[in-house]
């Protein structure tokens, strides 16, 4: 390989067909035609001497040789972007930018976190990818931002995670269902009942699912929606009954009942995670340092589980 050959255009050429898996795609993103995208792809891989991109599926993914020149491409790219946000922090102030994947019941609190870090960091630009599980996974995998907040995170050498805040699941019911008016109820006494269901890889399923099977219990009715909002509606209507997170209700002005279940609430928790191939700018290594020394200033003390020191110390 040549490395005098390689330059930032190239490589951030690269980037953009890995992330989109399309030439079209992207021309269209970096503001070039095709045919330009296709040459840059070409001098790239004759510089690299092996071949970067094949098909599969239709889009173009990288070969065990370009899945490395996609990391190398992040990391050095990156790496002057943070340079970049140096000069502008010297000559401006602090200044940045970081984008967090964020799974969609986590946008109940993501608010409380990001408010007062913009209120003391006003000129730093966060971007906001927000997702169902499966969508937010695609995007930790391709390593498209910079931390992600996940409340059953993946599993792997290149995971680094930390718990900090607790979610407690809870079965909520239409107020007037017979489960409202009982003191305590075992599980066992609804299987028959309708129970709606977010839909397969969410969080709160898998939990779920797994604590049915643990205590050998098999649901009879199930409805998927694909929403906690309709969910909640849903049981205000008395279409059927639902575990939902605690933090969820909190938000809202939910007219359902909170059902007193054995073994009730299950124990979740919310993870901040960060993909350990990808250099997080300044401004996300920041941003977990305000977390960790002011979280208890954001959330009630009943909620904190705080290990935000494992991302810290991993930096």
């Amino acid at each position: 390989m040549n490395i005098r050959h390689l330059t930032f255009r190239l490589l951030q050429v690269y980037i953009a067909v890995v992330r989109t898996g399309s030439i079209s795609q992207a021309a269209a993103q970096l503001h070039l035609t095709q045919p330009t995208v296709s040459l840059q792809i070409k001098r790239l891989t004759e510089a690299i001497g092996d071949a970067l991109l094949e098909v599969r599926d239709g889009q173009y993914r990288p070969t065990f040789v370009g899945t490395e020149l996609y990391h190398a491409a992040l990391d050095a790219l990156g790496r002057f972007e943070d340079f970049n946000s140096f000069l502008s922090d010297a000559a401006q102030g602090s200044k940045g930018h970081f984008g967090i994947g964020v799974v969609t019941t986590a946008k109940y609190i993501l608010p409380r976190l990001l408010s007062p870090y913009a209120q003391q960091y006003p000129a730093v630009d966060v971007t906001l990818n927000i997702g169902n599980r499966s969508s937010v996974l695609q995007r930790f995998e391709n390593q498209l931002d910079d931390l992600y907040l996940f409340s059953h995170p993946p599993t792997g050498e290149h995971v680094i995670s930390g718990r900090f805040l607790k979610n407690p699941l809870v079965l909520i019911a239409p107020i007037h269902h017979w489960a409202a008016q009982q003191q305590q109820v075992d599980f066992a006494e609804l299987v028959n009942e309708r129970f709606l269901m977010r839909e397969p890889g969410s969080a709160t399923r898998m939990m779920f699912e797994n604590w049915l099977r643990e205590n050998n219990l098999q649901l009879h009715k199930t409805l998927q929606i694909e929403s906690n909002e309709v969910i909640r509606m849903s049981v205000e209507t008395g279409l059927g009954l639902a575990v939902i997170s605690e933090h969820t209700l909190a938000q809202t002005n939910a007219q359902v009942a909170i059902i007193n279940v054995r073994d009730f609430p299950l124990t979740s928790h919310w993870y901040l995670v960060r993909h350990g191939d990808r250099r997080l700018p300044v401004a996300a290594h920041n941003f977990i340092e305000f977390m960790n020394a002011q979280l208890g200033d954001w959330v009630e003390e009943k909620y904190i589980r705080n290990e935000l020191s494992v991302l810290l110390n991993a930096l």
